[in-house]
């Protein structure tokens, strides 16, 4: 009885692809067929499936979509993991892989930079992940995104920063405008293994300064801000960006939420990011779909209070 139901089975299988009414997962290719196998141990992240474990030493952190997108486009966090995690869960309720290194507070200092070399590598390698992914920066994590971004420029689909530090002189530095962070700026001082602080104050690898290689290849960059924050100011940061990337012909995007200070990070909907994201790192329909409502390359976008 078990070999007629299993040969019933085997002959009704056949004749539904010959008629086209279902397709063999080996005739949809290695995205559907066959996933990544993950090592390490798993842990919720606000419902998706997070695989911990370790890369070049740092700790790792991979949470799978439910229903990846062709290709595995991901959103890669350079710092704050599950801080003000909007974008992310919106992106991967929409297919995305949500990724994290953990390098330490160590403002995108070359030692930093090597295991995101390391990351990367094991991303788009061994487990197949796009090979242009969404590079996140919260906060001092935009250091961490521009300079890797700035000698990757062939490996960044686009640059998503929230609040971001792009010229450590105004955090952790405080030489502007901004509080500052005395500890922060030793810290930092002490990561570039710097002599002292007139070679940090020279230094020429801040975000504000490495923009025309990114330019060049043109990375899509957005940015969310808030206008009134003590800790980044944005006249000192992102507004020097947009202005110096706009310049060289960079495709870029910013939002500014009134009265907003350096916290909270984010959109209550970040719809506008998660479409200008899977917009320029994902591919296809979703791409196309995404890009009827993308803010454009350009856009200036004001929020007020109740809107961000």
């Amino acid at each position: 009885m078990q070999h007629f139901q299993e040969s019933a089975f085997i002959c009704f299988s056949a004749l539904a692809i010959a008629l086209g009414l279902f397709t063999p997962l080996s005739a949809l290719g290695d995205d559907i067929a066959a996933g990544p196998v993950w090592p390490g141990t798993t842990s919720d992240f606000h419902g998706y499936v997070s695989h911990d474990f370790v890369v070049d030493g740092c700790a790792v952190h991979v949470v799978e979509p439910k229903t990846p997108l062709p290709g595995r486009p991901w959103v890669w966090r350079t710092m704050f993991w599950n801080a003000f995690p909007n974008a992310d869960v919106v992106l991967l309720g929409r297919g995305y892989y949500a990724a994290f290194i953990d390098v330490g507070n160590t403002f995108g200092c070359p030692d930093a930079m090597k295991h995101f070399d390391a990351f990367y590598a094991q991303m788009t390698g061994a487990f197949g992940l796009a090979k242009l992914p969404a590079l996140e920066g919260l906060s001092r994590g935009g250091l961490y995104a521009y300079r890797w971004a700035y000698v990757n420029t062939d490996k960044v689909g686009c640059i998503y920063g929230d609040a971001p530090v792009c010229d450590m002189k105004s955090w952790p530095g405080g030489k502007g405008k901004g509080s500052g962070s005395p500890s922060d700026w030793q810290a930092a001082i002490g990561a570039y293994h710097f002599s002292g602080e007139q070679e940090m104050l020279d230094f020429k690898g801040n975000p504000v300064d490495i923009l025309a290689p990114i330019a060049a290849a043109k990375i899509p960059i957005i940015h969310v801000v808030g206008d009134s924050d003590h800790a980044v100011p944005e006249a000192e940061n992102s507004e020097i960006v947009r202005d110096r990337y706009t310049k060289l012909g960079g495709p870029f995007v910013l939002i500014v939420k009134q009265g907003c200070d350096h916290h909270p990070h984010g959109l209550v909907d970040p719809t506008p990011v998660v479409n200008f994201i899977i917009a320029n790192t994902a591919g296809g329909d979703a791409a196309r779909a995404a890009q009827a409502h993308a803010p454009a390359s350009g856009a200036v976008i004001t929020l007020t209070h109740g809107q961000w």
